[in-house]
């Protein structure tokens, strides 16, 4: 039987401006992993090439033509789609990004390394089980995270990190003693951490395993995590049950 774990990735890019597709392209041609299986320049064209070609992985422009690319991902959405990283020079539309459960926002003009840990994140979460990869090899999931703030790096050691939170284009660390407001996406700390001791429960929540005390779960699906110093982490319906899972 053939391994799914060794399939290419098939994606599909859209944006409206031709050397944006063109950067999009040359990127990932560099992953030998990567299929891509065409392209589009506005919204209308978008859900024509993803309903043809099905892809995993959709690279999706905002602000285009016709239906802009928040339409486009809800649209997807209701048809159970491929995952979404937005590729965009707008700040704003972050928070809706993640409404509909984009994988990934990366913010025009970015860092050729930086597009390569969203791929990489996007390999991880379509070709193993999502929030629970493990690394290869024991050390590859750093001790700490740096914050660049305003002429400063702040660094937060993981064991004391209870939980993360999206808050717009940042993510709020929410650590023993207060928080720190981090201009990163949520996917990004989420490729950072060892999924042996943090769970992306929610769109918009990663949480130390070690610090939840219980688990409430709501009739109509979904719950929260109560933390040990009494903090109310969300839970999503699909994630319950693998939260029940690590808690034992």
């Amino acid at each position: 039987m053939n391994d799914p774990s060794l399939a290419k990735l098939r994606v599909v890019l859209v944006d409206d401006e031709p050397l944006a597709r063109d950067t999009l392209r040359l990127l990932l041609a560099e992953d030998p992993r990567v299929e891509l299986l065409g392209e589009a320049a506005d919204g209308e064209a978008a859900l024509e090439c993803v309903r043809r070609t099905r892809p995993e992985l959709l690279f999706l422009d905002v602000e285009m033509p016709g239906l802009n690319g928040m339409q486009v991902a809800a649209a997807l959405e209701q048809e159970a789609g491929p995952a979404i990283i937005f590729t965009t020079a707008y700040e704003q539309y972050a928070l809706q990004a993640f409404d509909v459960r984009a994988l990934d926002y990366l913010l025009k003009p970015f860092e050729d390394q930086r597009f390569r840990q969203s791929l990489e994140r996007a390999w991880q979460h379509l070709r193993g089980t999502p929030g629970e990869a493990t690394p290869q090899t024991p050390g590859e999931y750093p001790s700490r995270l740096s914050i660049h703030k305003e002429g400063r790096i702040e660094i937060i050691e993981l064991p004391e990190l209870r939980w993360v939170q999206a808050a717009d284009q940042y993510v709020r660390l929410h650590i023993e003693g207060g928080e720190v407001l981090a201009r990163r996406s949520m996917a990004e700390i989420e490729g950072l951490l060892d999924p042996a001791r943090f769970l992306r429960c929610h769109r918009s929540a990663i949480c130390a395993l070690d610090r939840i005390r219980r688990l409430e779960t709501h009739p109509r699906g979904g719950g929260l995590a109560i933390l040990d110093d009494q903090s109310e982490v969300p839970v999503s319906r699909s994630r319950v049950a693998a939260l029940r899972k690590l808690l034992g």
